[in-house]
């Protein structure tokens, strides 16, 4: 998720899990070879297992940067052709690719040959150009052409060397919704990624869109390898804790919100000393406490908190909402 899942949300979410592979944001192979590679690429090696998302359509840029970030010690490589994004699109990458499955089996192949992590592909069941009124039919509508065009993709990608196919579950549009819209308007289409999964038995396929607790990610690995969550984990992360807990019974207790704010004080305080900003770290927090009492004045006191000249660690302490009720 671009502009979310940065290192310090990573970090954060690893505390609810031991054993979810998380992903950075879509970063393009052009930023990592012409840019800052070591602040693109950096990450806390608590983290792991954790993959690289890649964007970009040109292979050869492409396999550098999957090399680049093999070298970094990435554990996964991940092409993005699901992100439905405006900006995205004009830089042809993301979803717009799935129009092009050659090409795209053309850039699996080259990373393949440059790195010995696996290489995997994130798409939509679809993609459609429409607009106005002609949206809601357009993503609607699943017909035999449309499964004909998405079991090309994956039999190309696959073939090209893909190891595992991430499916979001809905259709895309492009040009037609904002980002927004395309995560709601379209209707998930889990019997298409099923339809998927029957026709590729032994390609690992993982499925996303629309999971919000255990039970529903529980069902769907009755038929699948793996469910992706994305932004239900970003705003209510206890949710992989309460996933964690039902596929490894015998996990260690996850720690109490308490202790995972004194986690985030002592990593604060690392990158701190390293010159970042308190704010960069305490924006991705603020869902610890959702659903319980005090939560409002828990994200009052991070967010305008973490803006104060000179704030540091000690913030995490004192926006315990138990703990300021007492003073």
């Amino acid at each position: 998720m671009m502009d979310w899942t940065d290192r310090h949300c990573r970090y954060f979410l690893r505390g609810f899990s031991p054993h979810v592979l998380l992903y950075t944001e879509m970063i393009t192979a052009a930023a990592i070879l012409r840019g800052n590679r070591d602040r693109l690429l950096a990450f806390d090696p608590e983290e792991h297992p954790i993959a690289l998302q890649l964007g970009g359509s040109e292979p050869r840029d492409l396999a550098a940067a999957a090399r680049a970030g093999e070298e970094a010690g990435y554990d996964e490589i991940n092409l993005n052709c699901g992100c439905p994004s405006d900006r995205v699109a004009s830089g042809a990458f993301g979803a717009c690719l799935m129009l092009e499955p050659a090409r795209v089996a053309e850039c699996v192949a080259e990373m393949r040959v440059h790195v010995r992590v696996p290489v995997t592909v994130k798409m939509r069941v679809g993609v459609v150009s429409a607009a106005g009124r002609e949206v809601r039919n357009a993503v609607a509508k699943f017909d035999e052409a449309d499964f004909e065009a998405l079991h090309e993709f994956v039999r190309s990608v696959r073939d090209a060397g893909c190891a595992v196919a991430i499916v979001h579950a809905r259709k895309a549009v492009l040009g037609g919704l904002s980002p927004k819209d395309n995560r709601e308007i379209p209707p998930l289409r889990y019997d298409v990624v099923q339809r998927l999964k029957l026709a590729f038995p032994q390609l690992p396929l993982i499925v996303n869109g629309g999971f919000r607790d255990a039970v529903s990610v529980s069902e769907a690995l009755s038929w699948s390898d793996g469910v992706m969550l994305g932004r239900e984990a970003y705003h209510r992360p206890f949710v992989l804790a309460e996933v964690d807990r039902a596929l490894h019974p015998g996990s260690p207790q996850v720690p109490s919100r308490e202790e995972l704010l004194e986690r985030m004080a002592r990593y604060a305080e690392r990158e701190l000393a390293r010159g970042d900003r308190l704010s960069a770290i305490t924006r991705h927090m603020l869902g610890l406490y959702g659903g319980e009492p005090g939560a409002r004045e828990y994200r009052r006191t991070l967010s305008e908190g973490a803006r104060v000249l000179g704030a540091g660690p000690e913030l995490f302490r004192r926006a315990i909402p138990g703990l300021r009720a007492a003073e």
